[in-house]
């Protein structure tokens, strides 16, 4: 997951608003979001390779995601996939708090990464790339590849789109529009993290096209203060063609 912006208690009758876009290998093995069979109070995508997940919700109303974080650092000898933060994290009882807490502790056994973890009451936030565990204040935010609301141009516009159809949910069709934007930043706004200018433009677009590793899917959240809860995911291919939308509506337990 390469862009998550979210709203988090900034809406009266919404608490959490999430938009996100998962940038991933198109050869990696991958299940779209349903109910896990072995899980089945839990809501998400499945990678199939580590077991993992990058976005999920629960019926209780637990809800995680993750990004990796971008830099050059050599990956831990064999390094857990940072999937699997997450759907740890949807299984347990912890509460957002203590799990932040365990995985910042537990962090330099994964490669880069931004963890997100939350319920009704509270979100968290870690990176084990010098971002300590914190509480989430209410408002707009948003994560790529740095630090919790870095403003690389893909998060700042993203935050900005965000908050302009925000009084559209609980719609999720907006949201969705929102990540479908492929324009990619101008060469003097990019960061510097060491993959090269080319590279540093191809990925500063909120959904990636690209014929080996791009946007593989788009998701969408709308949590009601109700307990009514919306998602859907939208799956592109390799070519950035847009394919299946599935959605789901349910309401928390």
């Amino acid at each position: 997951m390469c862009l998550i912006v979210f709203a988090w208690r900034a809406h009266p009758d919404f608490p959490l608003v999430v938009a996100a876009n998962r940038d991933e290998f198109h050869a990696r093995p991958t299940a779209a979001a349903r109910f896990w069979d072995d899980q089945p109070g839990i809501l998400a995508g499945r990678d199939l390779e580590g077991m993992g997940t990058w976005l999920g919700v629960t019926r209780g109303g637990r809800f995680t995601a993750v990004t990796n974080y971008r830099d050059a650092a050599p990956a831990p000898r064999e390094a857990i996939s940072r999937g699997v933060l997450a759907s740890r994290y949807l299984v347990s009882g912890e509460a957002p708090s203590t799990s932040a807490a365990a995985v910042e502790t537990h962090g330099k056994a994964y490669r880069g990464f931004n963890f997100l973890a939350g319920d009704r009451a509270e979100l968290w936030w870690v990176s084990n790339r010098g971002g300590h565990a914190r509480k989430v204040e209410p408002g707009i935010h948003g994560l790529s590849n740095h630090l919790l609301d870095t403003p690389w141009p893909k998060v700042t516009q993203g935050k900005r789109r965000l908050g302009e159809v925000l009084e559209l949910v609980p719609a999720v069709e907006p949201l969705l529009a929102l990540l479908a934007d492929t324009a990619e930043a101008a060469q003097g706004d990019l960061p510097d993290t060491g993959v090269g200018a080319e590279r540093e433009r191809q990925l500063s677009a909120a959904r990636i096209v690209s014929p080996t590793y791009g946007t593989r899917s788009s998701s969408a959240l709308v949590v009601g203060a109700d307990g009514k809860v919306r998602f859907a995911e939208r799956a592109y291919g390799s070519d950035g063609a847009e394919l299946d939308t599935l959605r789901f509506e349910f309401t928390l337990n």
